[in-house]
């Protein structure tokens, strides 16, 4: 029998929030350090992954939630899951972070998250013949039109877009979406194994293959400015990655995958407000536009979720086997194992 969650549904609520605010800020510090500290997207993201997964691994150290008995997972699935979200969360911070620098944080934020979802619709339509809900659809709908408001805004109104890196930011959604639907794929089949197990795995596969891009780069922070420069690496190590996922992890418990997704999408507000307050960036009318249609959208589905009264599956007895009904989401009939949602991560 699954244990559950003590952690209140509003509360869970709150992590992912602040889950996706902290990774709204992971662009911002990037933007920064490219400008003072010599390093590149490469070394950098190498340096993210590192210090991350060290924060993390000590966070599921200290961790005492009880876990559900794991299902046998053959070593050469394992090995494949582990190499495919490392893989894919390689490529998508890292692709990220190069867009950042090539077109700005406005763009690369927008564009990479508002692709994913597009992408990870598109693909588990194709591949897993799955269908979104009407509530679903239309708050999927609500926030990408939003981030399409957005990206015409612009964050500086000049409407400049450079294609190399909306191209970048575009690959950096196809490591999102590649990885995102292979989890859920996994999911499904109930061999999905403990999130923040998989994201501590694939951390450390990320770094392992950035090691060493990141030496021909260049490893190290020039001398000048050196105290800011691992400020900034600091931060990015600890806020945005450490503690969003750790938060993230946790409101999962209690909150529905497909409403996390679609929450997540705050981070590019959380960017664009980054920008006029950190990097001198102006929102046009369009701009905040668009940031009031995403809000709307990711509000209009948390309070659903909140009205719910529950963010997680229960199982209810039905002749002779057990049918997981998701509350507010899909149903699914089995042979006792309830489907895991799963949900990406961010940025």
């Amino acid at each position: 029998m699954q244990h559950t969650s003590s952690l209140a549904v509003g509360r869970g609520l709150l992590y992912v929030v602040v889950a996706a605010t902290a990774w709204g800020t992971a662009g911002a510090a990037a933007a920064l350090l490219f400008d003072g500290s010599g390093l590149g997207p490469v070394a950098l993201t190498f340096w993210r992954t590192a210090g991350g997964l060290a924060l993390l691994l000590a966070f599921q150290a200290a961790r005492r939630a009880p876990r559900a008995t794991p299902v046998p997972e053959a070593p050469r699935r394992r090995v494949v899951r582990i190499a495919v979200t490392g893989l894919g969360l390689t490529v998508f911070q890292t692709a990220y972070f190069a867009a950042v620098q090539a077109t700005g944080l406005a763009v690369a934020t927008v564009v990479t998250l508002g692709a994913g979802p597009v992408l990870i619709a598109l693909g588990a339509r194709v591949w897993m013949a799955e269908r979104l809900g009407r509530g679903g659809g239309a708050a999927v709908l609500g926030a990408l039109a939003g981030l399409a408001v957005l990206m015409l805004g612009g964050a500086d109104g000049s409407g400049a877009v450079r294609t190399e890196g909306v191209g970048l930011a575009l690959l950096s959604a196809v490591g999102y979406s590649a990885m995102t639907l292979y989890m859920r794929h996994l999911g499904r089949s109930g061999s999905a194994g403990d999130p923040l197990g998989t994201t501590v795995a694939a951390f450390a596969v990320g770094a392992v293959l950035l090691l060493p891009f990141a030496a021909v780069e260049g490893l190290l922070p020039q001398a000048e400015g050196l105290a800011r420069s691992l400020t900034l690496m600091t931060y990015v190590a600890a806020v945005p990655t450490a503690l969003a996922y750790g938060l993230y992890f946790a409101g999962l418990a209690v909150v529905r995958a497909a409403t996390a997704s679609v929450i997540a999408l705050i981070e590019p507000v959380t960017a664009a407000g980054i920008a006029v307050l950190l990097l001198g960036e102006h929102l046009t009318a369009t701009t905040v536009a668009g940031t009031v249609v995403l809000l709307g959208a990711v509000s209009a589905l948390m309070l659903s979720e909140t009205r719910s009264g529950a963010g997680r599956s229960r199982q209810v007895a039905g002749q002779g086997h057990v049918r997981a009904e998701v509350v507010g989401g899909d149903r699914a009939a089995g042979d006792g194992r309830q489907r895991e949602d799963t949900a990406p991560v961010g940025e």
